[in-house]
């Protein structure tokens, strides 16, 4: 294998102009949820970009992609006489480079599929997996025998380290949605997997996406219930930007954190759509500081340029500050005006 050491994505460095850790804390962000931000950060997953594990090749040139997370893949795009080369692969790819920023992960084959514990027994012993992809998820069972795993197999300086993330693909993984996202504290993130569900289902694809709807949000309410993020279909479509930023914008409106990829060419539009939009990241900041103001002086909702402001409003701001925050986007100094600003004159 062509050695991959030395080798660090370079993006750029986070640079922000306001402190939104400390924005958040003041405003009581530190549950959303079941989950505790304040003890654990928040990973931004915007692109999950899948790269074969027998691929030489394109494992090489996933270090350079820029990914938010880069998902080798033990599943489906490997045939099964490379299983074993690919695990090895694999785990040489995690150990060789930092990948810059980008969070390095791995899917496995599907729990029950008689190759799971081989490609556990392979993987966790690098110093370097940061989560693990859990295909065909149907119960809470299947991410606790790999939690299991992890407490077992893994080095013991990484078992804090590794997340994992759960593939809803089926009709009863999605009616199994609660049990399933609450089924284990290292589960971080929900993904629909649509290909699949819509095989298990009978469903015909088409344009418009109406046929997943139900499922999609169903993942996303699920998810943003029990304080995980909600990762979106892939598009299949890939050579096609249009369709897929239109993919991009209907997740991102549905409330998904983040889409799969399965080319690279996908990854920039992506990454781009979802990313908070800067004037909802300026009006967020507005909202928070304008909420601290008032609440500082007992009152509630609030006016601000013309808008009533009340809790869900607030709640609105403190996510979307979160985000952009992962996404390393530069916080503005909030600009207060009006009556905000008066309040604000009052109190100093």
């Amino acid at each position: 294998m062509r050695s991959l050491a030395g080798l660090v994505l370079l993006q750029r460095p986070v640079q922000s102009t306001f402190s939104i850790t400390r924005l958040l804390a003041r405003q009581g962000h530190a549950t959303i949820g079941l989950r505790a931000l304040s003890t654990r950060d928040v990973r931004p997953r915007r692109a999950m970009l899948y790269v074969p594990g027998s691929d030489e090749r394109k494992i090489y040139k996933s270090i350079s992609i820029g990914a938010d997370c880069v998902v080798y893949d033990l599943e489906d795009s490997v045939p099964s006489s490379k299983k074993g080369t690919a695990r090895h692969l694999v785990l040489d790819a995690l150990e060789a480079s930092e990948h810059g920023k980008a969070e390095k992960a791995v899917r496995i084959n599907a729990i029950g599929s008689g190759l799971e514990l081989d490609d556990l027994n392979v993987i966790l012993h690098s110093k370097r997996l940061q989560a693990i992809v859990i295909p065909k998820v149907q119960s809470a069972k299947d991410i606790q025998f790999v939690s299991r795993m992890i407490d077992s197999v893994a080095i013991e300086s990484q078992r804090e380290r590794i997340r994992l993330i759960a593939l809803v693909e089926s009709a009863l993984g999605i009616m199994n949605i609660r049990e399933i996202a609450t089924a284990d504290p290292r589960l971080d993130a929900l993904i629909f997997a649509s290909e699949d569900y819509c095989a298990d289902v009978g469903i015909t694809r088409t344009e418009s996406r109406k046929e997943l709807l139900f499922a999609r949000q169903m993942l996303v309410t699920a998810a943003t219930a029990y304080g995980l993020q909600a990762i979106d279909l892939v598009c299949v479509d890939y050579q096609d930007q249009k369709v897929l930023l239109e993919e991009c914008n209907e997740g991102r409106t549905f409330g998904f954190a983040g889409k799969q990829a399965i080319h690279p060419g996908q990854v920039e539009i992506i990454q781009q759509t979802f990313l908070p939009d800067p004037a909802e990241v300026e009006r967020a900041t507005k909202i928070i500081e304008g909420n601290e103001i008032h609440n500082a002086k007992g009152l509630g909702a609030f006016n601000l340029d013309g808008k009533m402001i009340d809790m869900p409003v607030v709640k609105w701001a403190q996510k979307i500050l979160t985000r952009a925050k992962a996404g390393g986007m530069d916080i503005p100094i909030a600009k207060i005006s009006g009556d905000e600003k008066q309040n604000k004159k009052k109190k100093e």
